[in-house]
Order: C-alpha cells, then sequence, then structure tokens
C-alpha cells in the first residue's frame, strides 16, 4: 500500500538527489513538453555547479548510493532488467557497490541466537571479526567445532537488523513514485514503474530468507559436484536459518582484484575461459545459474577453482529455451543463419504469420559482421542483444528467463575479457554448445527418445491384460447401464472384453516391433 506522505517525501529528496549528481540532465531532453524541458535544462545547470563531471554510469551509482541501501538495491535489481531499463543503463547499474556501515557484533550475535534458538557458544568455538556489510546482510568469520571433533573456519551471513520494516516503508514510498510516474510521465509508461516495484518487493522478500539461498547454493553444489575447477561452498544446515547462513570459508582471491589474482601465479586466460564454459555449461546442461556472478561474487581458490558465493538471485530455463539457447548459438558459430531461425518459429517465439526466409536473413546481417571481427571484439552478449533487437521487429514477446540470461552473459563476458582481452567468446563457447546439441538433438539423443518412446508403448502393452480382465467383470457382475439415453448390454460388454484380450496380441506384436525398430534406429546411427 503506497503512503502518500512518505511517498511525496521520498519523491522529492530523490528528485533533488538526482538532479545534483547529473542523473537527470544526462537524459534525453528532447520531445519534451516546454515546462518540462525548461526543468531538465535548470537540473543541467545545477549539476554543473554542484558535482564534477563524471561519466553516466558514475552519475547514476553515485546518485544511488546517497539515496540509500534500498536505492542501491533497487539499481542492482534494475541491472537485472535490461528489458525494462535499456542494456546501457543495466551495464551502468551493474557496477553499483552494496557497501554499507557494519552493524554491531553485539548485534549480529542477538540475531543469530534469536534464528536459531540456541546460545552462541553452543553454536561456534569463535564468532570473529565483520568480513563484509551490505544493506541486506553482513559476514563475520568464525569457527565450529563438527561432529567429528575437527576445527573448520566458516562464514556466517546474518540479516541486518530492522531491514525487513526498513525496505517495506521505502517500498511502499517507490510504489507512490511509481503510481506518480505512470500517471503524470506517459512515456514512463512503457518501463511498467509499478511492475518493477512489484517485482523487486518479491525479489527482496525471497533475498531476505537465507535458507532460500542456502537451498539455491546446495542445488548448485550438487549440479556441478563433477565440473572441474568451478565450485560453490558448503552449507552447514544445522548453523542456517531465515536470518543466518553458515558456509565453509573460502581461502581465495576475489576476481575483481585481477592484479593479485596474476601475482599469486594463475593462468589469466584460463580462468576466463573456465569462468564462461562454466556458466554456458550451468545454463544449458542444468538450467539453473547463478544470476549475480559479477566478479566480487567469485573468488580464485590456491588450486585455481573458480569459487562462486551469493546466490540470492538464480536464474531457471525450461528445456525448450536451453534447447533455443543452444541452437541458437550452435547455429551462429556454424553460420547456419537459416536453421536459427527456424528454431525461433519451432519454439513459439516468432508468429508463425512472419517469413521465414526474412527472418534468417535478418539474422545473416547479425552473424557475418561478428565473424568478420577479430578476436578479442567478437562478444556473445552483444550477439544477444542484437538478436533481441532484431526479434522485436518481427514481433517476439519479451522472454524474462533470457533476458535475466542476457544480462549475466554480460557480466560474465566482461569479466573474461579483464582476464584476457583477446577471449575470443565462439572458441570458448563451442566447446561446451557442441557437447550440449551432440547430447540432446544429435544421434545418442535421438537413440534415447526412441527408446524411451518405446519403452512407453511396452508400459501400456503390459497393462492391456489387466483392462482386458476388467471389462470380463464389467460384463460379468454389471446390470445393464443407462447413461444419457444410451443402453450398454451384456453382450455389448462381452465384446469389449474379446477386444481387450485382441489388444493383448497387439500389444505384444509391438513389443516385438519395437525391439526390432530399435535395433534398426541403433544400426542406422552407429555405422549409417
Amino acid at each position: 500500500m503506497a503512503n502518500p506522505v512518505t511517498g511525496t517525501i521520498a519523491l522529492i529528496r530523490a528528485a533533488f538527489i538526482l538532479v545534483r549528481e547529473g542523473v537527470v540532465s544526462a537524459l534525453p531532453g528532447e520531445g519534451l513538453p516546454p515546462m518540462a524541458r525548461f526543468a531538465h535544462r535548470l537540473a543541467g545547470l545545477i549539476a554543473r555547479r554542484s558535482a564534477k563531471r563524471r561519466v553516466r554510469a558514475e552519475r547514476l551509482s553515485t546518485a544511488l548510493n546517497r539515496l540509500g541501501p534500498s536505492y542501491v538495491k533497487l539499481g542492482q535489481f534494475l541491472a537485472t532488467r535490461p528489458d525494462i531499463v535499456g542494456t546501457e543503463i543495466a551495464l551502468e547499474l551493474s557496477y553499483l557497490q552494496d557497501k554499507v556501515p557494519p552493524f554491531p557484533r553485539e548485534v549480529a550475535i542477538a540475531e543469530i541466537e534469536l534464528s536459531l534458538g540456541r546460545r552462541i557458544d553452543d553454536l561456534f568455538i569463535e564468532f570473529g571479526e565483520i568480513v563484509g556489510a551490505a544493506s541486506i546482510a553482513q559476514v563475520h568469520r568464525a569457527r565450529i567445532l563438527t561432529r567429528d571433533g575437527e576445527e573448520r573456519q566458516v562464514a556466517v551471513k546474518v540479516i541486518r537488523p530492522g531491514v525487513r520494516l526498513a525496505f517495506r516503508r521505502e517500498l511502499e514510498a517507490f510504489a507512490f513514485i511509481a503510481k506518480v510516474l505512470e500517471r503524470l510521465v506517459k512515456s514512463s509508461r512503457r518501463l511498467r514503474p509499478v511492475a518493477v516495484v512489484e517485482t523487486l518487493a518479491q525479489s527482496t522478500r525471497i533475498e531476505m530468507d537465507l535458507r532460500l539461498e542456502a537451498a539455491a547454493s546446495s542445488e548448485m553444489a550438487d549440479n556441478v559436484a563433477e565440473d572441474p575447477g568451478f565450485r560453490v561452498p558448503t552449507i552447514d544446515w544445522e548453523r542456517t536459518g531465515r536470518d543466518v547462513l553458515t558456509m565453509e570459508w573460502v581461502d581465495g582471491i576475489k576476481m575483481n582484484d585481477v592484479a593479485a589474482v596474476a601475482a599469486a601465479g594463475h593462468d589469466l586466460p584460463a580462468l576466463g575461459v573456465n569462468l564462461v564454459q562454466s556458466f554456458l555449461r550451468h545454463s544449458m546442461r542444468d538450467g539453473f545459474f547463478h544470476a549475480d556472478m559479477h566478479p566480487g561474487n567469485l573468488f580464485v581458490a590456491p588450486d585455481g577453482t573458480i569459487v562462486a558465493v551469493d546466490l540470492g538471485i538464480v536464474g531457471r530455463l525450461s528445456a525448450d529455451s536451453r534447447r533455443f539457447l543452444a541452437e541458437i548459438l550452435y547455429g551462429f558459430i556454424r553460420r547456419d543463419y537459416r536453421r536459427v531461425a527456424e528454431i525461433h518459429f519451432e519454439a513459439g517465439y516468432v508468429p508463425r504469420s512472419k517469413d521465414v526466409l526474412s527472418f534468417a536473413q535478418a539474422l545473416r546481417a547479425i552473424g557475418e559482421p561478428i565473424h568478420g571481427q577479430p578476436a578479442e571484439t567478437i562478444s556473445m552478449a552483444h550477439l544477444l542483444t542484437l538478436l533481441f533487437e532484431v526479434t522485436e521487429l518481427f514481433d517476439m514477446q519479451t522472454r524474462p528467463e533470457l533476458v535475466l540470461l542476457q544480462k549475466t552473459m554480460v557480466v560474465v563476458e566482461g569479466v573474461a575479457r579483464s582476464y584476457d582481452p583477446r577471449f575470443n567468446m565462439w572458441v570458448a563457447a563451442e566447446p561446451v554448445v557442441t557437447e550440449y546439441i551432440l547430447g540432446e538433438i544429435g544421434p545418442a539423443a535421438k537413440l534415447r527418445d526412441a527408446r524411451e518412446g518405446l519403452e512407453a508403448v511396452f508400459r501400456l502393452a503390459k497393462r492391456l491384460p489387466d483392462l482386458a480382465s476388467g471389462l470380463e467383470v464389467l460384463a460379468k457382475n454389471l446390470p445393464d447401464l443407462v447413461e444419457n439415453g444410451i443402453h450398454i448390454g451384456d453382450d455389448d460388454l462381452m465384446q469389449l472384453a474379446k477386444e481387450g484380450k485382441a489388444a493383448i496380441l497387439v500389444g505384444r506384436t509391438a513389443q516385438i516391433i519395437g525391439a526390432l525398430a530399435l535395433m534398426v534406429i541403433a544400426w542406422q546411427l552407429t555405422f549409417g
């Protein structure tokens, strides 16, 4: 429920800071009404007098940091929605730093004891210093005694006291501002500010329950258990609750400190390739990926393994979306634009009323210039951006899961390029995409699908005797049935029973034919 008084005060304060930091003057002023053009010019004068000349990314991040933690969280959320704010602004918002003053250690202890219902000394041998603080939670280093009697270092994430109430109040202000914008500023309606605030509220509620973050981390740990060079910390469920998350301590260097990673002797180009391939593997193989994969959430362990933390925001892809992603990337790698176009139509992303060949021509206009560029300028993130722009011309509806994937791809690719300026996205992606294609739609996949189909026939055939027996029972024991004016007699039911017995023979014949068909398919795929 939007609070008009709180919302008005928040709107005035936000407007003042956005003007002072030069964010308003950095926005385009063409096409505005006369009064709005005057306000835009005035905002430019104020910004020049009170703010240093900075690029827009710095202006935006500075303004949101000055407005407070909830605005930082809003900015970080919008960074995951380039479909709403545009790719350029989303990339600028991805640089926001969520750093706020820590709250006292004693308060953190009280939160832990309240959440877990146990004394701090019963949970930890030592509960140590703060190692990082953000708008929602802060992290402490601690030591525990395992059930085997072994001492182990852990990281303990604790929700900031009162943060839920504070966010609820500020979200009320956001809701009021969003309604005012939609009512008074027609151009803002395209950005759907009310829907954005509602989605942010839901996202924040999820992020403030640390059990859900722990569950996401646990799921990814299972998915990547056999993957080389990538892992997530183990969760200590005994010391995890709604307001507390305890995980193994990560000894490593944050990936945003490239110089330190290099000084430790790690292979920088190999790390970039590993990061991108891991992300693609999670997206296509598992359909579950870390959607906040900025370098502050990534560590390089002493053995060169990439360790990902903070899975408060994750993305999921359906089987159809994963196949769509793999085939478009594979098609662009192979320069098979007709196939890429067909996939869009088969998946229902582009209306059937559009022309496949015209769409393939538009895709060629995207792919050919990229293939002609040097390795260091080839960008898959740029490709996806252009792809979504072109699909808009063909009335493709926005797919939120693909947009979140695109945003994460931009960040991951940027990290890889910071580790190797000549990083070639296509070369890095090809083995992962090819492996997925062969596993899901190649010969082995066709054989697997054929086998599963025949297994379904076999299961049906096995049930036919039960069906025939049931029909015989009905024929012998039930009186005449009258239903909807239709008379069903004993002779009719006996005839059905006889047909059921015949169906058994048909089912058994189907089993034999199916087995032979499976052998033929296997032979063709192996030797054909």
